[in-house]
C-alpha cells in the first residue's frame, strides 16, 4: 500500500473499492438504525454542523458538561458493535495496534465543516487514529500538535482512508467544507466519515 504523507499523517487514496463501499454503507445504515444520528453540543452550547453516532464499546459525545466517551448513545440504548468490514479496514491499516473500541460516525450535510482540533480524549495515544470517507469528497486540513502554524490540505474523496499515528498522532486537523453531490454513493448527497480509535 502506497500512502501520500502529508505532515506525517498518511492518506491512502482509494484504498476502498466501489463494492466495498457500498458493502461499507450498509453497515453504517445498520448502525445507525441501532444508534440514531444526532445533533451534538459543544460545552459552549454551539451546536455541531455534523450529525454522530458511534459503535463499538464506547461512543464519543459531547454536550454541556463535556467531551468524552460514554458506553451508551445519549438516548440510553447500548452501541452496536463495530462492523467486521469496518474492524478489517483497521486490521489492514493498523497492524499490531490493540483492537478499536470506538468508531465514530460524522454525517456532513450540506454546508456541514469540522473545526481544527485535536483527538486526544482517549487514554492510549501510542494507539493510532484510522478514517475512511465515504461519499461526497472533504477538504481534509492538517496542522501541527501545536496549535497555530502553517498547515496543508487535501481533498478526501469516497473510499479513501487516513491513519494518524506516531508523531502525527495528536496534529490538529478537520474537514473545512464537503464538495456536496460530487459523490453518488450517498442518494441525497452529503459524506461520511468513519474514525476507528482505542479508547482506554
Amino acid at each position: 500500500m502506497t500512502a501520500l504523507v502529508l505532515r506525517g499523517v498518511k492518506v491512502f487514496k482509494g484504498h476502498l473499492s466501489s463494492e466495498q463501499q457500498v458493502d461499507l454503507l450498509d453497515a453504517i445504515r445498520a448502525v445507525a438504525r441501532a444508534a440514531p444520528f444526532c445533533r451534538p453540543v459543544t460545552p459552549g452550547g454551539r451546536q455541531m454542523s455534523v450529525r454522530m453516532t458511534s459503535a463499538g464499546a464506547f461512543g464519543w459525545v459531547t454536550d454541556r458538561t463535556g467531551y468524552r466517551y460514554e458506553r451508551r448513545h445519549p438516548q440510553g440504548m447500548d452501541w452496536p458493535p463495530i462492523p467486521d468490514p469496518v474492524r478489517a479496514i483497521w486490521d489492514e491499516l493498523a497492524p499490531g495496534a490493540r483492537a478499536p473500541e470506538c468508531c465514530l460516525v460524522n454525517y456532513y450535510g450540506e454546508g456541514a465543516r469540522m473545526g481544527l482540533h485535536q483527538d486526544r480524549d482517549e487514554a492510549d495515544f501510542a494507539q493510532p487514529v484510522v478514517s475512511v470517507s465515504l461519499g461526497d469528497a472533504g477538504l481534509f486540513r492538517i496542522g501541527n500538535v501545536e496549535k497555530g502554524g502553517r498547515t496543508e490540505s487535501v481533498w478526501l474523496e469516497s473510499g479513501d482512508a487516513v491513519v494518524l499515528g506516531g508523531a502525527a498522532r495528536l496534529v490538529h486537523h478537520g474537514v473545512d467544507r464537503i464538495r456536496f453531490g460530487s459523490s453518488s454513493l450517498l442518494p441525497d448527497g452529503g459524506r461520511i466519515n468513519l474514525t476507528l480509535r482505542v479508547v482506554t
